[in-house]
């Protein structure tokens, strides 16, 4: 079930399920993006890397925040747009195999003018199983301040 902007205040927090990274989901995002760097796609050259195997896609880790979030419900049916994502932080690697999980922390609550949606401030924090951050960042959400009226038609 959705919330709306009248459900949200600073210092709220979520925290998503997890979810496993799999070597074909790094081939398949590499497939996508065709980001095909082999320090995410070549075991081989991986191991003379500082890291001494692969490790996954930064922008993935970023993108399955979204996802996993998406797995809560909080804001399906709520939210209209994503407004950006600022001072994106990548502080450790993940690795295939690794599982992460997204917390969303509600730093602030407005409504637009219109008052007919709102703008959520979110902190977004990825960490893997370990309890370690591996990123970090803002993501703040254009939302509905309240659910939509069903047609009549």
């Amino acid at each position: 079930m959705p919330l709306y902007l009248p459900d949200f205040h600073a210092g709220q927090t979520f925290t998503t399920p997890g979810h496993t990274v799999t070597e074909s989901e790094v081939y398949q995002f590499a497939n996508l993006t065709n980001d095909n760097n082999e320090v995410h796609t070549n075991a081989e050259f991986a191991k003379n890397t500082r890291y001494g195997q692969r490790i996954v896609h930064g922008m993935f880790g970023a993108s399955l925040c979204l996802g996993l979030i998406a797995r809560t419900g909080v804001f399906e049916g709520s939210a209209v747009a994503l407004l950006g994502i600022d001072q994106w932080k990548f502080t450790a690697p993940v690795f295939i195999g690794d599982t992460v999980t997204c917390t969303v922390e509600i730093l602030s609550v407005r409504p637009t003018s219109s008052g007919e949606y709102g703008v959520l401030e979110r902190q977004l924090t990825l960490r893997k199983q370990t309890g370690e951050v591996v990123q970090q960042g803002r993501m703040d959400l254009l939302v509905l301040s309240e659910p939509l009226a069903a047609s009549t038609e």
